[in-house]
């Protein structure tokens, strides 16, 4: 099945949704695509596959966020991503493929397949990679935001990324980064 008309529309659908919600910080919305085809290529894996969950995994995580609800997110977008995938002619292979990348994008222990483990550790560059984790500290800084509210936020979500890793390209690139911003948060918060 040739999946340009598909991603197309998922990225249009994508790109609304935080034009209308304002998350994900499209830097990081843009870095996932990046980075899931860098790896999805290094690995050997469905380009498509990869390409679709990096555009469809946080469908709903703005509106989670105006909500109130961001541990929803992950649900939410897997629903949406499902209703959106709906109509086209997807076999249910590759469907349930796509939908466990969204599912899965946090960490599992057992990956339904290659490209979910690919999406997850593509997933974790958005907080343990110095260029994608400034972009973090804006989404974090809200201009009357406490310091060590923001510094909390952004220790929980290096530590979820870093628990997430789980390809061993991933992990050596990403741990010293990982190593330096523990070590600068502890500087922050004292």
């Amino acid at each position: 099945m040739d999946f340009s008309s598909v991603i197309a529309q998922a990225t249009e659908y994508a790109l609304k949704e935080i034009a209308l919600y304002g998350s994900p910080k499209i830097e990081h919305f843009f870095l996932s695509n990046e980075k899931g085809q860098e790896l999805a290529e290094r690995l050997d894996a469905d380009k498509d596959i990869v390409m679709l969950w990096t555009i469809l995994m946080d469908l709903k995580i703005g509106q989670c966020i105006k909500e109130w609800k961001v541990t929803e997110h992950i649900q939410r977008s897997s629903e949406a991503a499902q209703e959106f995938l709906q109509p086209f002619d997807i076999d249910k292979d590759t469907f349930d493929k796509i939908i466990s990348c969204v599912e899965s994008h946090h960490g599992v222990n057992n990956y339904f397949c290659k490209e979910a483990e690919i999406c997850a550790n593509a997933d974790c560059y958005r907080f343990l990679h110095p260029r994608w984790m400034f972009a973090a500290t804006i989404l974090f800084g809200w201009r009357n935001a406490d310091v060590n509210e923001v510094v909390t936020l952004l220790e929980g979500k290096i530590e979820e990324k870093h628990n997430a890793l789980s390809l061993d390209i991933c992990k050596q690139e990403l741990e010293w980064y990982y190593q330096e911003f523990k070590e600068l948060i502890q500087k922050a918060k004292k």
